[in-house]
Parts: C-alpha cells; sequence; structure tokens
C-alpha cells in the first residue's frame, strides 16, 4: 500500500477558488484561509468596494486576492463576475457559495406575527440563499463542468436540520440549500465528471451582521434569552468564531477529500448531537 502524500493531501495551490459573499463576517474568513493555502482567490461582494477592501486585507498578508461587485441573484451579474475572475486568475477550480441572510421583516416577534410577515422579505431571503446558491453554481458550475473538474461547497445552516423558531424563510431556503447541494452532487458526478464534487457547511451559531439582533442586546451587547438558550444546547458552551469553518473548507476543496460529495458537514460545536437531556 502506498504511503498518503501528507504533504500535498490538503494542496490547493495556484487553484483559483471563488467565494460568493467573500465580504461577510464567514465569507472573509474562508477567503483569507484559501488564500493562505496559496488558492487565488476572487472575493464577490454585492458591494465592490466591500470586497475589495477584504481582497487588499488579503494581499497585505502576503495572499493572491481581487475583489469583485456580484449580486448573486442576478444571472447577469454572475457572469459577469465569472468573467472577471477567469480574466484575473483563470478558469474556477474552487466555489464557495457563502451569500446568504436573513431580514428582521422575515422574522416572528412578539410584535409581528408569523401571519403578518412581509412577502417581500420572504422573497428576499429566499432569493439571496436558495436562488443565489442554484444562480452560482450554474454559472460557475459550468466552466467546472466544461473542464470536468472542481469543488463547489454550500454554506447551510443548523436549520438545514432542524427548523428553528422565528425563522421561516431563512429555515426553508437553508433546507432547500441542502437537500440541492446533494442533488447536484449526484448529477454533476454522473452527468459531467465524478472529480466534480458537491458538499455543504452546516455551521452553528456563529455571531455574523445578520443574526447578531437575535442573539445579543444592542445597546449592552448582553447575550439575549434566545442566545442564552443556544450556548444551553450547545456542548461546547460557545457561539463559534469564522476561524473553526476554515479546517472544514479546506478539507472539502483539496485532494484530502477526493472521494467526498453530497455531504453536510456540521460545524456547531456539537449542537446537532444533544438532544437537551
Amino acid at each position: 500500500m502506498d504511503m498518503l502524500n501528507h504533504p500535498t493531501l490538503f494542496d490547493i495551490r495556484d487553484q483559483t477558488a471563488v467565494v460568493a459573499g467573500g465580504s461577510g463576517v464567514l465569507g472573509s474568513a474562508m477567503a483569507g484561509a484559501l488564500a493562505s493555502a496559496g488558492a487565488l482567490v476572487a472575493v464577490l461582494g454585492l458591494h465592490e468596494e466591500k470586497a475589495r477592501r477584504v481582497a487588499a486585507s488579503i494581499r497585505e498578508q502576503g495572499g493572491q486576492a481581487a475583489g469583485f461587485a456580484c449580486d448573486v441573484r442576478e444571472r447577469a451579474s454572475l457572469e459577469g463576475a465569472l468573467e472577471q475572475v477567469t480574466k484575473a486568475f483563470g478558469p474556477p477550480d474552487i466555489l464557495v457559495n457563502g451569500a446568504g441572510g436573513n431580514s428582521p421583516r422575515a422574522t416572528t416577534s412578539d410584535t409581528q406575527a408569523f401571519f403578518d410577515l412581509d412577502s417581500a422579505a420572504i422573497e428576499q431571503v429566499m432569493g439571496v440563499n436558495f436562488n443565489g446558491t442554484l444562480l452560482a453554481c450554474q454559472v460557475f458550475g459550468r466552466a467546472m463542468a466544461e473542464r470536468k473538474q472542481g469543488s463547489i461547497v454550500n454554506i447551510v445552516s443548523m436549520n438545514a436540520f432542524r427548523p428553528l423558531t422565528r425563522i421561516p424563510a431563512y429555515s426553508a431556503a437553508k433546507a432547500a440549500i441542502a437537500n440541492f447541494t446533494q442533488w447536484l452532487a449526484v448529477h454533476m458526478a454522473q452527468e459531467y465528471s465524478p472529480r466534480i464534487r458537491v458538499n455543504a457547511i452546516a455551521p452553528g451559531f456563529f455571531l455574523t451582521e445578520q443574526n447578531r439582533f437575535l442573539m445579543m442586546e444592542a445597546g449592552s451587547g448582553a447575550i439575549t434569552q434566545r442566545g442564552q438558550t443556544i450556548l444551553n444546547h450547545t456542548p461546547m458552551g460557545r457561539f463559534g468564531t469564522p476561524e473553526d469553518l476554515v479546517g472544514t473548507l479546506l478539507w472539502l476543496v483539496s485532494p484530502a477529500s477526493s472521494f467526498v460529495t453530497g455531504v453536510i458537514v456540521p460545524v456547531d460545536g456539537g449542537f446537532s448531537a444533544f438532544s437537551g437531556v
């Protein structure tokens, strides 16, 4: 039996990695990790200036990166980004779909009943999460299909396993992405190439711009009742940090997981394993 070549097991040097939502809290950390591993990183963000700032920070730390404006809800915007990325770094080898978010107007509360949730806000949440992921997979996945190789990593949530209270649209969107991840993994392997792999990471509870208002008081920074309930059901007893996603991401996009496709990996401090008892 041949010995594994551990130095190259996680080697993604000089591969073109596209991070949709790369200007966000989690996305920027993942973009930085890919660059640190030697990938050429395209940071896609709704606001070009924010994407460029993240890319500039990566370059200051010795990585190779560029920022591009992209609205994942619009095919034309994604196709424009693909053209720019290919010109800058070459065709995509890695796609991380991290664009997403929730809306207070699509969230139930003591003052906002489920029956009164704004339909436009619900469509917005579904659009940026599920539709945006699907469209990005169509546009960048086509380029991978043409070359018969690539790795796609979608970012889902604990909501993909069990719906959480108060956030019906977000829960439904993330569950849809999880199902789509498995569907696309089979489709790409059977129809195009088994060297195109599609997987997902399901973060537990991380403090981001989208969910901070649910877990911490805006003024004092104290943990809300909901936040404390989450911590009580997380055996490791803390919220996740962006760096907690790095190891799983690098595994999924590298040769180390060459026989892994269609899986959804929880990175959640044990939340999904705990029954509450």
